[in-house]
C-alpha cells in the first residue's frame, strides 16, 4: 500500500490532492502536513513514506528547505514539488537538488496522476534493485573464520588493490569464482565489468571467437561483427575459469594479448587495444600439464604472478556451522520460506561428513535438508537424507 505525504500550507489544496490520489487508487494512504517543519518531522518519524508532494512557498520551512533536509534519501524517496508561482528558476533548482518532478498549480490532472505512477514505479524499481544487490552480496560472501580461510582473505586484501595477475587453485566447489569476484570488488576496477569465461564449457573450436571476438564472415555462422570477452572486460577484470582446459592455440593468443595488451578478432587483421586484468583458476596441476605438453609454461608464469590456493572444506571443518547458517538464511530468502533450526546433533553430524564437492555440495545438502525435514533439521534427517 503506497503511503504519500502531502506537505501543503493551504488546507483546501491538501483536501483536493488527497481526494484525487485516493480516487485514483483506493490502496493509496495519504498523510498530510501543514508546513515545511511539520513535513520534516513526519519524514523523520515515518520511514514508510513512499512519495512526497511538497509545496514550495510555505511558512516556517519552505519546500527547498524540506528537499535539502533529505538529500541523502532522494534516491529512495521521490519528491514532487508543487508551486503556484510558475517560477522556472525555482523548478530548475528543485530538479538540481534531486526532486523527481515539478508541477505548477493548479496541476493538470492527467499529468499529476502520470507523475505519481512514474515516481512510485521508480521507487519500486529502486527497492527491488537494492534487494537484488543485497541477495547477490549475500550469495557471494566468503563465510568462515577458520585459519585457512583467514589466510585466503588476508592475501586477497593484499593482492586486490594491485594490478597483479592471480592464479587461483583448489578443488571443485571450493569457491574459486567467489575469490575472483572478491579480488575484483576490492580492486580499482570494481566499477567496470567482471567477465567470466568457463574454458571447459566452450568447445575448443569456439574458444578463440569467444575470447577475442570475430568479424562478419570469419566463419559460416559469423553473420555480424562480435566483440570477444577480452573487449567486454576492457578496464575491468576477465576471469578465466578452468584455464587448464584451454587449447594450446588459444593459450598462444592469450599469451600474446597479455604481452602486448592488444588483440585481433578472428577473421580480422586490425589490432584492438585492451586494458584488462586477468584472473585465472584451475583444479588441475598445471605443472604436470606443462610436463605433458598440454599447457604453455610461459603462459603459466604470466598468469601466476600471485598464486592463491583455496582450501578444501575438509581443511576448514570448523566453518561448517557458519556455512550452514549462511545457506539456511540464503535459501530461505530465495524460496520465501521460514528459517528452520538445525539441531546441534545434526550440525555435528554434518561436520563429520566428507564433502568431496566442497562448499557447493554442502549448499546442496542444506537445501535438501530444508526441503525434506520437518519443523527442524534433526540428526535423523541427516542420517536419512545425506
Amino acid at each position: 500500500m503506497p503511503r504519500i505525504l502531502i506537505i501543503e500550507d493551504e488546507e483546501s489544496i491538501r483536501r483536493v490532492l488527497v481526494k484525487i490520489l485516493q480516487e485514483s487508487d483506493k490502496a493509496i494512504e495519504c498523510v498530510t502536513a501543514k508546513d515545511g517543519q511539520e513535513g520534516i518531522d513526519v519524514l523523520n518519524e515515518d520511514d514508510a513514506i513512499d512519495l512526497v508532494f511538497c509545496d514550495i512557498k510555505m511558512p516556517k520551512k519552505d519546500g527547498i528547505d524540506v528537499l535539502q533536509a533529505f538529500t541523502d534519501r532522494l534516491a529512495d524517496l521521490p519528491f514532487i514539488m508543487i508551486s503556484g508561482h510558475g517560477d522556472i528558476d525555482t523548478a530548475v533548482e528543485c530538479m538540481r537538488l534531486g526532486a523527481f518532478d515539478y508541477l505548477s498549480k493548479p496541476p493538470d490532472l492527467n499529468r499529476l496522476l502520470l507523475t505519481v505512477k512514474n515516481a512510485l514505479d521508480r521507487k519500486t524499481l529502486t527497492t527491488e534493485n537494492k534487494q537484488l544487490k543485497r541477495k547477490l552480496r549475500q550469495s557471494q560472501e566468503m563465510v568462515g573464520e577458520s585459519q585457512a580461510l583467514s589466510e585466503v582473505k588476508a592475501l586477497i586484501a593484499k593482492v586486490a588493490p594491485t594490478a597483479a595477475r592471480v592464479l587461483i587453485t583448489g578443488p571443485n566447489g571450493s569457491g574459486k569464482e567467489l575469490v575472483a569476484r572478491s579480488i575484483h570488488e576490492l580492486s580499482e576496477r570494481s566499477k567496470s565489468a567482471f567477465v567470466e569465461v568457463n574454458c571447459a564449457a566452450i568447445p575448443s573450436e569456439l574458444i578463440e571467437s569467444e575470447l577475442f571476438g570475430h568479424v562478419k564472415g570469419a566463419f559460416t555462422s559469423a553473420h555480424k561483427d562480435r566483440p570477444g570477452r577480452f573487449e567486454t572486460a576492457h578496464m575491468g577484470t576477465l576471469f578465466l575459469d578452468e584455464v587448464g582446459d584451454m587449447s594450446l592455440s588459444a593459450q598462444a593468443k592469450v599469451l600474446r594479448v597479455l604481452q602486448e595488451q592488444k588483440l585481433t578478432r578472428v577473421g580480422s587483421d586490425k589490432a584492438v587495444n585492451v586494458d584488462v586484468r586477468v584472473l585465472a583458476a584451475t583444479n588441475k596441476d598445471l605443472q604436470k600439464a606443462i610436463q605433458q605438453g598440454a599447457f604453455r609454461e610461459d603462459l603459466y608464469h604470466r598468469l601466476s604472478v600471485i598464486k592463491l590456493e583455496i582450501p578444501s572444506l575438509d581443511r576448514r571443518k570448523e566453518d561448517i556451522p557458519l556455512l550452514i547458517a549462511h545457506f539456511n538464511q540464503l535459501i530461505s530468502t530465495e524460496q520465501g520460506s521460514r528459517l528452520k533450526p538445525f539441531e546441534d546433533a545434526a550440525i555435528e553430524a554434518l561436520k563429520q561428513k566428507t564433502f568431496k564437492g566442497n562448499i557447493r555440495e554442502l549448499r546442496n545438502v542444506v537445501e535438501r535438508l530444508l526441503i525434506l525435514s520437518g519443523d527442524a533439521v534433526t540428526l535423523e534427517d541427516v542420517k536419512k537424507y545425506v
